[in-house]
């Protein structure tokens, strides 16, 4: 790939607005691609996200509160019009008022969004709700006020807090029909969709509904902070996930499979075997918005893939994913830098829009912000028709269309028109075996939204189509509104398939019918050698793929789904026990722990009782049920496998047991290895106790700042001016690093304790000159999950740091000067999150412009 820096140039003709090619001045893009400028900060300022119409509206949602900030009245929705295809905003209204939005997704005449919501009267946050606006004279401005579709799907403490930062995030429709929701892992207690069914969410994940708000269901559970989902033709589902606070914890590129539990933070380090794993770690970034582009209009070489933005990195990514069983393998590859980029959407005509923050901070910014257009050099602009004046017939030849776009809106229309030929002429194409697969599945999908119940045999006739099989497993059992009216049988059958795809969407569907008689089926699903519990102690492979463990993993979910501990039991000291026991590990149930100790009881292997131990020992305790009023915080505690764990009714028995057990075993260390593992804190085992953290030397950090240098003789602006034309020495930026007492606060290895914001890859996620500005004004930007903290305990103590470990029951601190305090939970009084930085102003103040350079050259030039 040939990549250019932006100059001015001509599109079409028609040169760019005055200074627009400014605001590129930082952008790059292939050679084969032509980018300009579309809209500018005093339209777009702070652009959140942004979503596009088939027709080529573009709505930006406009966010000058950022994700830290807490003051309402500063978010909108702009609708942005390029009537004559010049590649900039003609025209353009403020749709809506709104704060905060975080996804946008248009629908004929409405527009479905996701946003913060907050009270009139106290200007606090009361939440996140996913709400509809009509506008039917498609005047680009809002009919009235919106209705809401999802209410509370986040959690209203944390954004009083912290602000939107961990909230709930973007919003995209695939061909299914569904609206997914990226969740971030603030969770949500009680969501409530539009027929008042709630919904509780420990963490983060994908949520999805129906576009009326019915239905609302977990879709995946297990990631951090994802900010969007991309979702391609065969309803393959791809995520970035977000980190971005300094842990280290690094950025996961993800394929969604319906059920799965991706682990974080309990299961995704020591529990590895349990989860279905990321399919790369790229190191330090920020996931932002994504798309799977899917259009003819584009070359092949960025035509179906899924393209990911990375806020951190300045870049939209393309992961070349190639299949791998029920999964597939990736290959990241730089795409289109545009500075901390948000969002990315394109129109039916093939035109690509993407929104930058642009340096707008964490608290928004009135002056910065904008957004791009791209589209190929070779490009040729067809208005992309008006599906409302369509014919049914036409709009059924458009479901053929090789454009994703296309695709969905042919389909929503129809949906939308009370036509009884509907079923039956989009049922034509679904079986029609000399059509591309994406139109077959379109098809199908609007088939069974449109038929419903009456479509139901259809369905189950299409599961004969070898090429149909997944998709039709999919859609049969895609709605548990119809569950009850679908056979087994195809599902049964699916199960013996060769194609590992296939087998997953018997699996799958078999969890979410609900129907008991499924269980012994779901048994006989293969355990692969993959399936290895990682050493004590250390880290998993959370992130390398394997495929072979996801239709396992995906039988465990649907038979704890479907609670079948009787079969799970009876197949204990069997050939399936090993899956048998992965399941019954999540039952906390009497049964199930009966049912192991019954089975420990009559086998006389030495093997088989340790796994059969271990299972027991795993149901000592159970997650706490989720009420909303605590986060893990960006630093939670990884070990697992519960975060916040408890007793239930089992508790006492298995505590009663275990001992016993540990009382005439000559294997003691087993029982501390498990008493370590699984945190059962029962003392009569031992326990070895890791070291958090260790002390720094002190840092006598007054006496740095007071020494009078270049840097504090001079003005901040003058600084960033000097840093632009000096390079620097990393070497010296090394050894300035620890003498300026950097290393009291911050590491560089992960080998090394966490301390403050994690530098080894500081690189990764700011620019050279952001570095600069964060040491400069350190309370301008506090890096997320490292705001000062101060915190009252009993005994009249009190301790201000930050917090570099936290869990149910203990939180680990470090003051500015490297002490560690390890507290426990229960001794805290009140704990609040200072506005300042624990960082103190003027640290570089001795230094020379050449220092200052160097420091930052070297912390710009980590990477790992």
């Amino acid at each position: 790939m040939i990549s250019r820096e932006s100059t001015s140039y001509k599109m079409n003709g028609s040169p760019l607005r005055q200074g627009a090619d400014t605001l590129l001045k930082a952008a790059s893009w292939p050679d084969e691609l032509l980018l300009n400028a579309f809209a500018g900060p005093s339209l777009t300022p702070s652009p959140a996200c942004l979503a596009v119409a088939p027709t080529g509206e573009v709505y930006v949602g406009v966010d000058k509160m950022g994700s830290l900030g807490k003051e309402p009245g500063k978010g909108s929705i702009v609708r942005l019009i390029d009537a004559n295809n010049d590649g900039q905003m003609d025209s353009h209204t403020e749709f809506a008022q709104v704060d905060n939005p975080r996804g946008i997704l248009p629908l004929g005449d409405q527009l479905l969004v996701l946003h913060t919501t907050f009270s009139p009267e106290t200007k606090k946050a009361t939440g996140m709700d996913l709400v509809v606006f009509e506008d039917k004279n498609q005047d680009g401005v809002a009919d009235g006020p919106s209705k809401p579709l999802i209410q509370h799907i986040s959690n209203v403490n944390f954004i009083q807090k912290r602000g939107t930062d961990h909230a709930t995030n973007g919003i995209r429709m695939g061909i299914d029909g569904w609206v997914y929701i990226a969740v971030g892992d603030f969770g949500f207690h009680k969501a409530v969709d539009r027929t008042g069914k709630e919904l509780t969410m420990l963490g983060g994940g994908i949520v999805r509904v129906r576009p009326d708000g019915t239905e609302m269901e977990v879709y995946t559970h297990g990631t951090r902070n994802i900010y969007d989902v991309a979702i391609d033709p065969y309803m393959n589902t791809f995520t970035r996930d977000n980190t971005n606070d300094g842990g280290g914890w690094n950025i996961r590129f993800s394929h969604h499979i319906q059920s799965g539990e991706y682990g974080y933070p309990a299961l995704f380090k020591h529990f590895t075997n349990e989860i279905i794993p990321a399919l790369v770690d790229v190191g330090g970034g920020s996931g932002t918005g994504s798309l799977y582009m899917d259009e003819p209009s584009w070359p092949e070489k960025y035509n179906h893939v899924p393209m990911m933005a990375d806020w951190g990195r300045n870049q939209l990514y393309l992961h070349r994913v190639t299949s791998d069983g029920a999964s597939f393998v990736q290959k990241e590859e730089a795409f289109i830098k545009l500075p901390q980029i948000t969002d990315v959407d394109i129109d039916g005509s093939g035109r690509m829009y993407l929104a930058a923050w642009d340096g707008a901070g964490y608290t928004g910014n009135p002056g910065k912000g904008y957004v791009a257009r791209a589209v190929p050099k070779d490009w040729t602009y067809v208005p992309f028709s008006n599906v409302k004046k369509m014919s049914v017939k036409k709009l059924v030849q458009l479901l053929r269309s090789n454009s994703a776009v296309a695709r969905l809106a042919a389909q929503q229309e129809l949906l939308g028109r009370a036509d009884a030929s509907v079923p039956k002429t989009v049922w034509s194409i679904a079986t029609d075996k000399q059509l591309a697969l994406p139109g077959r599945i379109a098809a199908m999908y609007t088939y069974a939204q449109s038929a419903g119940n009456a479509g139901i045999p259809n369905l189950v006739k299409l599961t004969a189509d070898e090429t149909m099989q997944e998709y039709a497993l999919r859609a049969l059992a895609d709605r548990k509104t119809l569950a009850a009216n679908v056979p087994l049988e195809p599902f049964l059958a699916g199960l013996t398939s060769s194609s590992p795809r296939v087998q997953t969407a018997a699996i799958i569907g078999l969890g979410r019918l609900g129907k008991p008689e499924a269980a012994q089926a779901l048994l006989q699903v293969r355990m692969p050698d993959s399936f290895v519990t990682p050493a004590s102690g250390t880290e998993g492979p959370h992130a390398t793929p394997n495929s072979a463990i996801i239709p396992a993993h995906l039988a465990v979910r649907a038979l704890v789904n479907l609670q079948a501990v009787d079969a799970c039991v009876n197949a204990l000291n069997t050939n399936q026990s090993t899956l048998a026991l992965w399941a019954l590990q999540y039952m906390h149930d009497p049964k199930a722990v009966n049912g192991l100790l019954m089975a420990y009881t009559k086998t006389t292997d030495a093997a088989q009782k340790a796994k059969l131990l271990t299972a027991v020992a795993r149901l000592y305790k159970k997650e706490a049920d989720y009420d909303g009023s605590w986060w893990w915080s960006t630093r939670p505690d990884t070990h697992g496998p519960y975060y916040r764990a408890i007793d239930w009714a089992s508790s006492p028995q298995i505590k009663t047991w275990l001992i016993e057990e540990w009382k005439k075993s000559d294997q003691k260390p087993f029982f501390t290895e498990l008493n370590s593992r699984l945190r059962l804190e029962i003392p009569e085992f031992g326990v070895e106790e890791t070291v958090i953290a260790k002390e720094e030397p002190k840092v006598d950090l007054e006496k740095i700042r007071t020494k009078k240098g270049q840097i504090g003789e001079s003005s901040i602006e003058d600084v960033m001016l000097a840093m632009g034309n000096i390079k620097g020495d990393a070497a010296l930026g090394k050894t300035l690093f620890a003498q300026q007492g950097c290393i009291a606060c911050h590491s560089l290895n992960k080998n090394e304790p966490m301390k403050g914001p994690f530098m080894g890859q500081i690189g990764s996620i700011m620019t050279r000159e952001q570095i600069a500005e964060s040491i400069l004004k350190p309370d301008a930007s506090i890096s997320q999950g490292f705001a000062t903290v101060f915190i009252t305990a009993k005994g009249n103590k009190s301790y201000t740091g930050f917090v570099t470990e936290e869990s149910a029951n203990r939180i680990v601190m470090r003051d500015i000067t490297g002490k560690v305090y390890t507290l426990k939970a229960s001794e805290v009084v009140s704990r609040k999150e200072m506005e300042n930085s624990m960082m103190p102003t003027g640290l570089a103040n001795s230094l020379s412009y050449e220092e200052f350079a160097s420091l930052i050259t070297f912390l710009s030039q980590q990477k790992k």
